[in-house]
C-alpha cells in the first residue's frame, strides 16, 4: 500500500497573480501555480521531489507526516474554494 502523508502547506498569493506553496514541516518543498487549483495540483510532484531529496541526503522525514492508512482513519484537511 502507498504511504499517506499529511503535509501542512502555506499558499501565498503573488502580486503578479498565482500562488507560491511552501511547507513549514519540509524544508525545500516549494511549488507554485497560476491558480489555486494548479498550485494544489503541483503539491504532489513537489512532495515527491522533496521526499526523494530527503532520502538521497539521509535526512529523516519529520515525524507526524506519515500516516498509516491501515491503522484506521486517515486525517487530512481539504481546501475547497467557494463556488
Amino acid at each position: 500500500m502507498a504511504r499517506v502523508y499529511r503535509v501542512p502547506v502555506v499558499l501565498t498569493p503573488q502580486a503578479e497573480g498565482g500562488y507560491t506553496v511552501t511547507c513549514p514541516a519540509l524544508t525545500g518543498l516549494v511549488t507554485e501555480g497560476d491558480s489555486l487549483e494548479e498550485a494544489l495540483a503541483n503539491v504532489r510532484d513537489a512532495l515527491r521531489a522533496t521526499l526523494e531529496l530527503y532520502e538521497d541526503t539521509g535526512r529523516p522525514i519529520p515525524s507526524g507526516l506519515v500516516q498509516d492508512p491501515e491503522a484506521g482513519a486517515v486525517e487530512f484537511d481539504l481546501l475547497v474554494p467557494s463556488l
